[in-house]
């Protein structure tokens, strides 16, 4: 066996895959005990067999647990168990698993798996009961064609397993970012992006309303959750998720990724609108500022990945009606009345406003409901107007001079009118245009 070249196999193999050098020796010896068991073990043996990757020297072993008189099964024990299996219909014998020792539980003796601890002492003077022995077989290298083949079938399997074991542990400790992604297939609605080393799909309840994907297209997605599977990590994403635009600002917004900015609460439409209430931890910061940016540039880049929804950046405050007030943006409001007890809030906003701050179907109202956990109800009012009676003595002393104007005005109109009745005209009494040579 050429030991360079089959190194050199085993870390493409650790490269590719993104396994551990341990775990590819692990399966290469747990094949090697499978094709060894297939030509030269017996039935019930439990086998080992130890690699030396440096040598290239293979070495066998059958396992043996160490047991006294307390942990086997007595005959009577045996019968009792086997009237028992036919009391319930069970035609054949089940065959008792290996128990952990750590339980006490008894087992049933069998000479291929155990060993009694006054045998094992005379191999081994140090070994106690409940250890595993381990005596070495003769080494073959002769396997046939059906041992190999085993061998293979175990290396693939057991290499697909340890990938699949990878991805899940490297998606799960991703649980909540936003990653990056090709649609790669659409079926019945569901869209399966590929994330890289495995493909993660976006349900339709997952999906922006309206939005429309094709393939090839390049999305920023959220990893929502990834569960463990059978057949590998099933990896679900969104994009309507409201942590989803936390994680999109936070790409965004230096001031958020450092923490001077901290997100308090998100409530989301997606699609149509959202509300984000920021609050700055440090001193000379100002929140909202700094997630629109210079000329909206980071609202902008937020709003263009999210298909043009809107956002409403709103500053926090522990002030309920502070934050209410805030939170009813764009809609400028007169007065908040709370009930802490019922925890109801009653605003009121100018007349002319009142449609504004309900929203469209009562979108502005309930997605400020939702952010500030207060039931709001609005009602219209009017503005207070200051010093109104001081304008209009100003305004009364203002009229004579007003009038006088008008008076002047007439005689500018007529001579301009006059002006235009002496430009010559067509037939049809329409100024001619007068033709430059």
């Amino acid at each position: 066996m050429d030991k360079q070249s089959f190194a050199s196999a085993i870390d493409q193999i650790c490269e590719e895959k993104g396994i551990s050098k341990a775990k590819v020796m692990e399966t290469i010896e747990v094949a090697i005990a499978a094709a060894y068991k297939k030509d030269y073990g017996h039935k019930g043996q439990n086998i080992r067999a130890a690699f030396d990757l440096a040598t290239g020297e293979v070495k066998i072993f059958q396992v043996k647990l160490v047991l006294d008189e307390s942990l086997i099964k007595s005959e009577e024990e045996i019968e009792a168990e086997r009237q028992a299996a036919e009391a319930r219909g069970e035609s054949e014998e089940r065959e008792p698993k290996e128990e952990e020792l750590a339980g006490e539980k008894k087992v049933r003796f069998n000479a291929e798996k155990h060993i009694m601890v006054d045998e094992a002492k005379k191999i081994d003077k140090k070994i106690k009961v409940g250890e595993e022995l381990l005596i070495e077989l003769e080494s073959r290298t002769d396997f046939g064609r059906i041992a190999a083949q085993t061998a293979k079938q175990v290396i693939i399997q057991r290499i697909r397993e340890a990938e699949r074991e990878t991805i899940f542990d490297e998606f799960k400790e991703r649980e909540g970012e936003v990653v990056s992604g090709i649609v790669q297939r659409i079926e019945r609605g569901a869209v399966f992006v590929d994330i890289g080393k495995t493909t993660g799909v976006l349900f339709p309840e997952e999906q922006i309303q309206g939005e429309r994907y094709r393939l090839g297209q390049r999305l920023r997605v959220l990893l929502l959750e990834v569960q463990k599977e059978v057949r590998g990590p099933n990896i679900i994403l969104s994009r309507a998720h409201s942590k989803m635009l936390a994680k999109l600002f936070e790409l965004e917004v230096p001031e958020i990724a450092s923490g001077a900015v901290e997100i308090k609460a998100i409530v989301r439409e997606a699609g149509s609108r959202s509300k984000i209430a920021v609050f700055a931890t440090e001193a000379g910061v100002d929140p909202i500022g700094s997630c629109v940016g210079q000329k909206g540039t980071r609202v902008q880049a937020v709003i263009n990945e999210l298909g043009g929804e809107k956002i409403d950046i709103i500053e926090w405050s522990d002030n309920p009606e502070k934050f209410i007030a805030n939170a009813l943006a764009p809609a400028k409001v007169i007065k908040v009345d709370i009930n802490k007890e019922q925890k109801i809030a009653k605003v009121e906003v100018p007349e002319d406003q009142l449609s504004l701050a309900i929203g469209k179907r009562g979108q502005n109202v309930r997605l400020a409901a939702k952010l500030t956990e207060w039931k709001i109800d609005m009602v219209g009012g009017v503005v207070p107007e200051e010093g109104k009676e001081g304008e209009s003595e100003e305004g009364d002393e203002a009229a004579p001079k007003g009038e006088g104007e008008e008076k002047k005005e007439p005689k500018k109109e007529e001579g301009i009118i006059e002006a235009e009745e002496a430009k010559p005209k067509d037939k049809r009494g329409r100024k001619k245009k007068k033709i430059e040579p």
